[in-house]
């Protein structure tokens, strides 16, 4: 079984609801098992000519297991908190 990745860049709007949206998903994150590789850090442009802000990967062991994160109800409250804080952009990769 291969692990997966949730991949996401974030333009934040509303830093102050935004720890509202890191509250939550944080206690979804736990309750799933999503292991946090980069949340927030330094972002260096190494090629091309795109410029991310907040970047977070979360590793998951399977496929399965991060639609179900995505999917729960934990994070959709957390979804709802980010509402109007940020704007989204998410991907679920397949690793090796």
């Amino acid at each position: 079984m291969s692990s997966a990745f949730i991949i996401a860049n974030v333009h934040v709007t509303d830093p102050t609801r935004y720890e509202d949206y890191k509250m939550f998903s944080s206690l979804a994150m736990r309750a799933h098992g999503a292991e946090v590789c980069v949340r927030g850090g330094a972002v260096e442009v190494l090629e091309g000519d795109w410029h991310p802000e907040r970047i977070v990967v979360l590793k998951f062991p399977s496929l399965d297991e991060a639609r179900a994160f995505y999917n729960s109800t934990e994070y959709g409250r957390a979804r709802q908190a980010r509402a109007g804080a940020a704007v989204m952009r998410m991907v679920l990769v397949e690793g090796v």
